[in-house]
């Protein structure tokens, strides 16, 4: 079994964001006074990873740390001077063409998983994630102006087809809903 510190940096680092630390206290089922002993020592048993704790009054995270920079700057150089591969285009694509995209429908029209080809696009600052209105778990996928500028249209109005390709997409989606049980 997992002491509370190796459970607290399992928990961060398997969600790559801030965790709030009422929700991360609630999963390690301790009392707000125990977390603070539990980032302690998880603060103490990272020192000279690379990795470290980053606290505000409300969230923590794991983050590289200030050290690591330049190799860290390095990763991201290399992963942004590479081409787009054909896996991110059909991401793009399929996020160009759609109206909000969530991951699940893009995965669903690529028939793969398509977290590494979010990744890169968001890196790069093609795509803009933003919370669903409907429901507040899933992201839903959009260009941003960046990524308009860099194809040359105003908007996605203006992309080739798109209207064409719309009404062909939404005739499928009626199609597969319609075969459902």
């Amino acid at each position: 079994m997992l002491t509370p510190p190796a459970a607290a940096h399992a928990l961060l680092f398997a969600s790559g964001e801030p965790l709030e630390k009422k929700q991360l206290a609630k999963l390690l089922e301790v009392k707000d006074a125990e977390l603070k002993l539990v980032l302690k020592a998880l603060t103490d048993s990272l020192k000279g990873s690379g990795i470290m704790i980053v606290e505000t009054a409300t969230e923590v995270e794991l983050r590289t740390v200030p050290e690591a920079s330049d190799i860290v700057k390095k990763l991201h150089e290399s992963e942004l001077s590479r081409d787009l591969g054909k896996a991110s285009l059909e991401t793009l694509a399929t996020i160009a063409y759609g109206t909000g995209t969530t991951r699940g429908e893009i995965d669903w029209v690529r028939g793969v998983n398509s977290s590494a080809s979010l990744r890169t696009l968001l890196m790069r600052g093609l795509i803009e994630g933003k919370e669903d209105e409907h429901d507040k778990r899933r992201i839903r996928y959009s260009l941003t102006t960046e990524a308009l500028a860099h194809l040359g249209v105003a908007n996605v109005e203006a992309l080739p087809r798109a209207e064409e390709l719309r009404v062909a997409a939404a005739e499928i989606l009626k199609e597969e809903v319609t075969a459902l049980p």
